[in-house]
Order: structure tokens, then sequence, then C-alpha cells
């Protein structure tokens, strides 16, 4: 429309990332046209290493020339830019305190503990997998106080920022269960948990941004296959 000034947004990301998938599904919610970057952690393009000079990691969100770094900041900033669509965050200052307590657990928490699990064997990967379960059963506990009378059907515009971090983590758990053959949000031992995390999975728009479960098999199973039996040095 004449008179209205064009918006440049552009991320940068990887398509395994769960923390650059994140803030993609976050635009598409809140209607936002991007721009995407594909990213090789091995050849990484100039502008990334420009826009982040502190990690030269992705995600990074370009905002009309502007960057913004690291996943969980990039979403407040989504949610404070963009105020027109759905809120990612309740107006309520209490819910949103208690929806940003549990958004850290999740990201803090889950990031890292799966890959563990899938490359390694033995102790190493019963403790890990037992820290898996527990954080599990405290996340069931967290969430009852959103869902008092259940999951309910979901909308996208129902989603708050809490499930955009999950379905970029929880949401792929279905991987390395296929790879280590093993169940790991189990419906008989944290069926609250379950029903949540399949209801955001079977949502179109989450389903087209985070990567396929082929991929990912794809990829756990080469991480685990040179994680337990690497190249031979010659």
């Amino acid at each position: 429309m004449a008179g209205e000034k064009s918006e440049s947004v552009i991320v940068h990301g990887f398509w395994a990332s769960p923390y650059s998938k994140r803030v993609e599904l976050a635009l598409k919610l809140k209607g936002i046209s991007y721009e995407y970057v594909e990213e090789d952690f091995k050849n990484k393009t100039p502008e990334l290493l420009k826009y982040n000079p502190v990690s030269k990691k992705v995600p990074v969100l370009v905002h009309n020339g502007k960057p913004i770094a690291e996943s969980l900041v990039i979403l407040q900033y989504i949610e404070d830019t963009w105020k027109n669509g759905p809120h990612l965050l309740p107006e309520d200052p209490y819910k949103r305190a208690q929806v940003r307590f549990w958004v850290d657990f999740v990201h803090q928490k889950f990031s890292g503990i799966m890959m563990t699990a899938v490359k390694t064997e033995g102790e190493t990967q019963e403790k890990a997998l037992n820290e898996v379960y527990e954080l599990l059963k405290v996340l069931e506990e967290g969430i009852k106080s959103f869902y008092p009378d259940g999951i309910p059907t979901f909308e996208a515009k129902n989603l708050s920022l809490l499930e955009v971090v999950a379905s970029s983590i929880l949401c792929l758990f279905k991987a390395p269960e296929e790879i280590l053959g093993i169940k790991v949000i189990d419906p008989e031992k944290t069926p609250l948990l379950f029903s949540w995390v399949e209801a955001i999975r079977e949502l179109s728009l989450v389903q087209e941004t985070i990567p396929s479960h082929e991929k990912i098999v794809a990829l756990l199973g080469t991480l685990r296959q040179l994680a337990i039996n690497p190249p031979s040095q010659s």
C-alpha cells in the first residue's frame, strides 16, 4: 500500500536447529513474511559472522538491518515488535511469568539431554534417560495449571510461547525413540504431557516448520554411529 514502509525480516538458521525452527514458527504464527538463509556450520556466511560475532551461531533475526541473536531473546523481540496477530504471552503478569518460567525450563533442561542419550551407551545413556524421565514428570505437573480441564483442541492462534518452544524440542522426540528403540514420552507415565505434545505436533503449521521425522532419524543415526564407532585415525 502506498505510504507504508516495507519491512525486511531475515532469519539465519539451520534446518535441524530447534532454536531457529522456533523462531520461524513464531514468525508464521504472527503472519510475518521473512527471508530464510540456510547456514552451513562448516562454512558460515559472512553475514552470520557479522551479525552474531559473539557466538557465531544460529538463529539470528535481522529486522530492517538490525540483528538479534539467541532464540529466546528473538522470540521476545517478535512478541514485543509485532502486536497484531496472536499473542505469544498472556496479558496477565502472573500468567506471563508462569509461561516464561516453563519456557526456560524446557529450553534449559531438554536442549541437550536427549542428544547425550543418543550418542552414548551403557551407564551414561541410562543416566541421561533417567534424567529425561524425571524432567518429563516435573513438566507434566507444571503444565497442569495451564490445562486444568485437560488438553484443549489446539488451533495455531492458541499457541503460547511455551508451545512454540516445546514444538522445537519435544515434538522431535519420536526420532530418538526410534533410534534407541524405547518410549520416552509415555502416555501411561505422563498422559497429559503426551496429549499436549501430540496436539502441538498435529498442527499443520508446526508440521511444515519442524524437520521431518525421517530427516531427524537419519541425522541422529549418523551422529550415533560416529559417536559410538568413531572413524579410525590413520
